[in-house]
């Protein structure tokens, strides 16, 4: 059974660039062996420009970690497909592809890709599409369950293509072309001000009877809760998946990778660190989709109480 890695994904925030930079800048010292980076949500969050995911790449490369370039999941203009196209052809970093034209951009400049969550790869005659077209990984929708996930993998094996699982954060779950942040405050998108500034993880929204529900974004809709996967750990790796993926926070994220780590290498009890891990998500720890059940479905407490998966 190999060692199952770790990597950072995407942020998904609007961030300023100077918090975005500091925050990487610390990532790169994190136990961590891939970090995805890039704008994937909405075009208009141009804080940071093709030359500075660039620059933040070159100097991530130099600790050593795997370094990705994430492609927006909603292309909206002719603007966004040129960014696209320089992403693509930059020559130095393979891209993770979220939509078809990446794809293509990816096949077109003969790189490897990583085929990502809204790809919808949910059988493995769809993966064998996508790994003749040039993907070496993908990254399982969060909503497919342990034993669909078991059938893939098993054939990814097969095909020598590598898994990854969304293993932590809150759960993208849809996109529009509509802005809901920008709806919010009323404003047009094209206008928005860029509020999501002020929603460093999301506006939160709750059902009419005050229960937590959902995560606004922008353009996106993300779970109230944070997935957590790591009591699963030991299941997940006879599954044959080879990386877990944790989706950044702002806060505390240095030590959600390390307990991460730690329980990967054995030298920590998956219990005691879902416990902290309690502690410090933005949101109730939720694994319903690893089950076959809605995602919202909080972790059982059972695993808080000494009960390894």
């Amino acid at each position: 059974m190999s060692k199952i890695k770790l990597s950072l994904g995407p942020i998904q925030f609007y961030w300023s660039k100077e918090t975005l930079l500091e925050y990487y800048l610390e990532m790169a010292k994190m136990p961590i062996d891939t970090i995805y980076i890039g704008e994937v949500v909405c075009s208009r969050r141009h804080e940071m420009r093709f030359e500075d995911w660039c620059d933040l790449a070159d100097i991530l490369a130099e600790s050593g970690k795997e370094i990705i370039f994430s492609s927006l999941v909603l292309l909206e203009s002719e603007s966004d497909l040129r960014r696209l196209r320089r992403f693509a052809g930059q020559g130095k970093f393979i891209l993770e592809a979220n939509d078809m034209a990446a794809v293509k951009l990816a096949r077109e400049n003969e790189i490897p890709f990583v085929a990502g969550a809204t790809l919808n790869i949910y059988s493995d005659a769809t993966l064998d599409i996508f790994h003749d077209l040039g993907a070496t990984r993908w990254l399982a929708p969060c909503e497919l369950s342990r034993d669909k996930l078991k059938a893939i993998t098993t054939h990814a094996q097969a095909k020598g293509i590598e898994t990854e699982l969304f293993a932590w954060g809150k759960i993208p779950l849809a996109y529009s072309s509509r802005c809901f942040t920008a709806r919010h405050y009323n404003l047009n998108k094209d206008s928005c001000e860029y509020r999501c500034l002020d929603h460093a993880h999301g506006m939160p929204m709750n059902t009419r009877e005050g229960q937590a529900f959902l995560t606004i974004n922008g353009i996106q809709t993300m779970s109230h809760g944070c997935q957590s996967l790591l009591t699963h750990y030991q299941d997940i790796a006879k599954l044959g998946v080879n990386m877990l993926r944790l989706s950044p926070q702002l806060t505390d994220m240095p030590r959600i990778i390390e307990l991460h780590r730690q329980v990967l290498d054995g030298v920590l009890d998956s219990t005691d660190a879902l416990n902290e891990l309690k502690t410090l998500s933005y949101g109730d720890l939720v694994d319903g989709y690893w089950h076959g059940q809605p995602g919202i479905e909080a972790i059982k407490e059972t695993y808080f109480e000494g009960a390894n998966a």
